[in-house]
């Protein structure tokens, strides 16, 4: 059964949530006994959209049609189940030879040898091509253990109606154009004074597992989670302190709804759909799902994200990984180089509306299925993510601050805690899952 939209919204850290807090619970699906026993199939275990599940599926077909007595045994499962089911089955020794994994999470299976370590089975030539972050986020100790394989990004998308209403004429077309934080804070206010009755500005897209899109506020300050010795804590700092007044404030100033909190049970696209809200941020993994619920209703555009002394966004999209356990290692290196050889990158990100990872399809024209005039927004947006992001996204104890962040920042926005005791908190937490 593929993922729902909204388990989709709970966005990347989700996986590392559902592992930290159920570590190897049970998992069983009809069909599904262990990994593979032929050395001729492989096994690959992952959670899907529609539109992904769709692109999965051609892509297995034509890998069994490329490679002929080779069976791709594709295994679509509910996210919530996915992460807890590939823990209990590397821990009974029938993984799947190949699995999906979001990047917070990577570095939680790299680091215990539980994949296949690709420098032998990765050439140069694919390697290079690899956006550097990303390929950046796949790697443990200097090694490959996963091939990035789409990537996801945040960005506003608003109503231009309700802009016209409230008698805002400009809106940043350009990256560089972007609203800063004190510009964003006027059109916040201006939506606010005289949309009136029960619409409100915006929301954020942080609920839940995606607390971890917070931290795009913190890097937009210049501040930082963790050192650069990716172990202590930087976050009680000036940056950190701005950038937790400033979000807070959306609270304070009644710009957002409060059922959208870090802990709230609604959703930025839902609510956008619903047209209670002038605008949401959301991830381009979204566009179908807007598209489909909006239909002709409303028109909606999409713009970037406000910047402070930078631009940032979250780490958005999944690796393809191979088990150590894997039957046939060779078959399921092929198997990963396969699905991110360029045309077959390009056919699965046009298809499920997510972007590319290799350099050499960025700057390419995509068909992409749903609204392929916004997708660009989202694409620009994605190159502010640096290599320093992402590593602090990436260390093997990230899900734990996950869920340190959905705590800390709910106690804060909601229940009053104090700036400088939730900055503390947040450190304190980051030092035991350190060193823990």
């Amino acid at each position: 059964m593929p993922v729902s939209r909204r388990q989709l919204l709970a966005g990347a850290s989700g996986a590392a949530a559902a592992t930290w807090l159920n570590g190897c619970g049970g998992f069983s699906r009809s069909g599904s006994s262990g990994a593979s026993t032929s050395r001729d199939t492989v096994t690959f275990m992952t959670w899907a959209s529609d539109a992904e599940a769709s692109a999965f599926t051609r892509l297995a077909s034509a890998f069994e049609s490329a490679n002929s007595g080779v069976t791709v045994d594709l295994r679509i499962v509910p996210f919530g189940e996915m992460f807890t089911g590939v823990d209990a089955q590397l821990q009974s020794g029938t993984a799947p030879d190949v699995f999906r994994v979001d990047y917070p999470t990577m570095g939680l299976y790299s680091s215990q040898g539980q994949l296949l370590d690709l420098t032998d089975h990765l050439d140069s030539a694919l390697t290079d091509d690899f956006i550097p972050a990303l390929y950046q986020g796949v790697q443990f100790d200097g090694a490959p253990y996963g091939v990035p394989h789409q990537t996801d990004t945040t960005c506003i998308v608003y109503q231009p109606a309700m802009f016209e209403a409230a008698g805002i004429t400009s809106v940043p077309d350009s990256l560089d154009s972007a609203w800063s934080w004190e510009e964003f804070s006027a059109v916040a206010d201006q939506l606010k004074a005289r949309l009136g009755g029960d619409v409100l500005p915006f929301a954020y897209d942080w609920q839940q597992a995606g607390a971890f899109r917070w931290l795009t506020w913190l890097f937009e300050t210049g501040g930082r989670l963790l050192e650069s010795d990716l172990t202590s804590p930087a976050i009680v700092s000036a940056e950190g302190a701005k950038a937790l007044e400033f979000t807070r404030s959306f609270f304070e100033n009644e710009w957002i709804p409060n059922n959208t909190s870090v802990k709230g049970a609604t959703y930025p696209d839902t609510i956008f759909v619903s047209q209670k809200i002038a605008m949401a941020f959301v991830g381009d993994f979204l566009l179908p799902g807007l598209d489909e619920g909006i239909k002709d209703r409303f028109e909606w555009q999409a713009t970037y994200q406000p910047k402070d002394v930078r631009a940032s966004t979250d780490l958005g999209g999944n690796a393809l990984v191979a088990t150590e356990q894997a039957s046939n290692k060779d078959l399921a290196a092929e198997f990963l180089r396969f699905m991110v050889a360029s045309e077959n990158m390009a056919s699965f990100c046009e298809e499920a509306v997510e972007l590319p990872t290799l350099q050499s399809l960025v700057g390419e024209q995509l068909d992409y299925a749903t609204r392929p005039d916004l997708v660009p927004t989202f694409a620009e947006q994605s190159t502010t993510m640096t290599a320093e992001d992402v590593a602090q996204i990436t260390t093997p104890f990230f899900g734990q601050i996950n869920i340190l962040l959905q705590e800390q920042l709910e106690q804060c926005f909601v229940n009053g805690q104090s700036v400088e005791d939730t900055l503390s908190g947040i450190a304190e937490g980051v030092e035991a899952a350190a060193g823990g």
